[in-house]
Formats: structure tokens, sequence, C-alpha cells
């Protein structure tokens, strides 16, 4: 059974039963209520395919009594920053105590959920063995970081290598031998906490990289290099370079919020900061605020005020062709345009309608464009923010806009 249907569980869940599995999926009511209409809340999963599962094998339900009768239970539940910026466990902690009231001897139980390293071991297994049953000796315990790309057509579920590592090797095995059954490639890991570390370590790379050429944009501008081009030449090079491209700021479940678990893990434990990932983050962070700098300078070169001028974001999800709109930088941006007074408005073709001032104390609820030419012909300011498919191949030509993407070209456009 999977324990949490969101981007991580549910594309989980169905593949699993491609093993022959019957497998129940456990969720809030209104989860539960929306999967059994047959309607799919992931961008991934369709709502054909949600309906050929449930005429199938799988099953889903907000009955916790349901772990009594799994062999496998896998928990796929969201671990987000707390207001305070640390690691929010409450979710892990909430379906650790319900395990531990209903596993039964025999299971194996696998967390997914990102986390920093330690909390498998630490926190995760004493709630499991609150309920009598032993780690080790009745339960088997691994941790197993997902790897879901929303949205990419080349790497699912199967043909992605599952990294695996168990409390010992007895439930190392077993997890294998379970991700087996489904996954192409299985990678055990020596234990729990090297399988934790690896995910913030994928995270952490990417993270540190983009802050990278994203500071590297700002003094490219000033110095009037084209560092999209200085990009494409470097990526040249068949060894030694992989190519990171600048944008608005990072979004996601995983870029934005990863790397900080292992800040906070470094920082409450060892006393001293992970110095690399808190400069990245103040990068990162801050290229909304650098972007409508440069919104702002576009209309001077007008002789147009911020204040009441009229921008058009294209794109406020945090990736192309889906409607995932998670930590995306488009808020921030939105954000700060409105406080300097500008009339925001967005076009997206996946959202329809968006909070712009998400997190904020106000709400700022706006409706998307339904016809993007004549809304960018009428704005006073256009940003590409996200690549989404429907803005290429001309759709865009002979608009004055700013790209945040690279992937425009022609005398109307300026790149980040």
């Amino acid at each position: 059974m999977v324990v949490g249907l969101g981007y991580v569980g549910l594309p989980l869940a169905l593949a699993m039963l491609g093993s022959g599995r019957h497998v129940v999926g456990l969720d809030r009511p209104q989860v539960v209520e929306r999967l059994g209409s047959g309607s799919s809340h992931v961008d991934d999963v369709s709502d054909e395919q949600v309906t050929l599962a449930l005429s199938g094998a799988f099953t889903v339900t907000s009955d916790e009594a349901c772990v009594s009768r799994a062999d496998t239970v896998v928990v796929c539940v969201p671990t987000p920053l707390s207001q305070a910026g640390a690691p929010d466990l409450g979710a892990i902690e909430s379906v650790g105590r319900m395990l531990g009231e209903h596993l039964t001897a025999g299971t194996l139980v696998v967390l997914e959920s990102t986390t920093y390293p330690g909390t498998t071991e630490e926190l995760f297994l004493p709630l499991l063995e609150a309920g009598g049953l032993k780690v080790g000796t009745d339960l088997n315990l691994a941790f197993s970081p997902e790897r879901v790309d929303p949205g990419n057509k080349t790497y699912g579920i199967q043909n992605t290598p599952k990294v695996v590592g168990g409390v010992t090797e007895q439930c190392t095995k077993r997890a294998v031998d379970f991700y087996a059954g489904f996954i192409d490639t299985v990678v055990p890991a020596r234990g729990t906490r090297e399988a934790e570390m690896a995910k913030l370590l994928e995270n952490t790379y990417r993270h540190i990289n983009i802050a990278l050429v994203n500071e590297m944009a700002r003094f490219s501008h000033e110095l009037g290099i084209d560092l999209w081009n200085v990009i494409e030449c470097a990526k040249t090079k068949p060894f030694g370079f992989q190519a990171f491209y600048p944008g608005p700021g990072v979004g996601g479940h995983c870029i934005p919020i990863d790397p900080n678990y292992l800040s906070h893990t470094v920082q409450t434990r060892l006393r001293y900061p992970f110095r690399f990932v808190e400069l990245a983050q103040e990068i990162n962070s801050s290229m909304p605020g650098y972007l409508a700098r440069r919104i702002q300078d576009r209309l001077n070169d007008e002789g147009k005020a911020v204040r009441g001028s009229v921008v058009l974001l294209l794109g406020v999800t945090y990736k192309a062709d889906i409607a995932d709109e998670r930590e995306s930088p488009a808020v921030p941006l939105a954000v700060k345009l409105l406080a300097m007074g500008a009339d925001v408005r967005f076009h997206d073709p996946y959202v329809s309608r968006w909070n712009a001032a998400e997190h904020s104390e106000d709400e700022h609820v706006l409706i998307g464009e339904d016809d993007m030419r004549s809304a960018a012909e009428q704005a006073d300011a256009v940003v590409l923010l996200q690549s989404h498919a429907a803005y290429l191949d001309g759709a865009l030509d002979g608009l004055r806009l700013l790209d945040t993407r690279g992937v425009l070209a022609g005398d109307g456009v300026e790149r980040l």
C-alpha cells in the first residue's frame, strides 16, 4: 500500500500495479473522493489511467485499518519547510504514529518522503515500534528517496534507478526485492542515512550550480556578455562540464526546499553553517527581486513608471508544460511588482486561476488572460517566465518582452 497519493505516491502506486500486486492508496477523504470519481490531480497521471486502475487492482481509501492487511507500506507524504525555515516533519510523525497502531508482524515499511539524514532511524523507527513490534525482528524498515520528475517524458518510475537503504542488511534486501518487481535498476545503499543523504546531494548539486549561473547572469548583463551563448559554447566540451541555465528563481518541491534540510542538519548537529547551500539560497531567492528591477529598467527606458503599468507574466508554473505551481518563482516576482504598484496580469495554458501573493498576508487572486497575444500587445511589459510549448514556435514573434528562459530570439527580445 501507498500512504500519500500526491505527485510521488500516485505514480508510484500505479507503477506497482504492473508487478501484479493489489495496491491500496491511503489519503485524506477529499483526495480519495476525487480519485474515486476518476479525476487525477497529478500532471503525470491522466484521468483515464486512474479510472483504468480503479477498475482493476487499485483501491483508494481513507480508512487507516487497511494498514493491518498490507505486506508492504510505502510512505510518500509531504515534508515542507516551516515558517522558520526548519524541516516540517509533522506529516511523517503523524503517519509513523498511525502505522505503529496498525502494523502487523512481517511488514516492510519504506519511507520515501525527502528529509534530513537520521530521520528514518531516529524519528520514524521509534514511532513504528511504539506498537510493540521491533524493526529488524518483526518489521523491515528502509528509506528510498523519490526521484519523480514531473513532466519528464523520458524517465519515469520504472526506468529511473532506485536507491534503497535499510536499517539492517535484511531490511535492505527486502526493500530491494520489493522495488525490483517493477523498477529496472535498484541500487542498495549502505544504510538509511546514506540513502537520505543521496537525495539531498542530488538536489544541492543542482541548487548550487543554478545559483552560479544566476549570479553570472547578473554581471554578464552589466558587462554586455551574452551568457546564454557562453553556456552553449562551454557545453561543447565533451568532458568536465554540465550545462545549467539561469532563470527567474527556483521552484518545485525539491530545489528550493531539499538543500535546506541538509543545511539545517549541519547547523543543528554540528553548530556551523553549510555555507555553499546558504549562499546558493541567498542568490536564488533574490532572483525575483532582481528580475523586478530589470522590468523596472525596461519601463524606465520607455519613459514609464512601474506604478500603473500593466505587466503580463507568461507562465506561472515552476516547470514547463505542467500545471504544478509549487514554490514557483512567479509568486515572489508578482509580490515585488504589486508592491511597486504594477498592474500584474498573467497567462498560462495550464493555470486559469492564480494567487499571485501566495504565502503572503494578503491574497491577490488573478484570473488568467484568455487571449495571450492580445493581452501581450496591450501590456506595458511582457515577461516570459516559463517556456511552455504554447509560447514557442513563433507564438510570441514580434512581441517586445523579457525572456528569462533564453528560448526566444528577435529584435524585441531581451534575455535575462
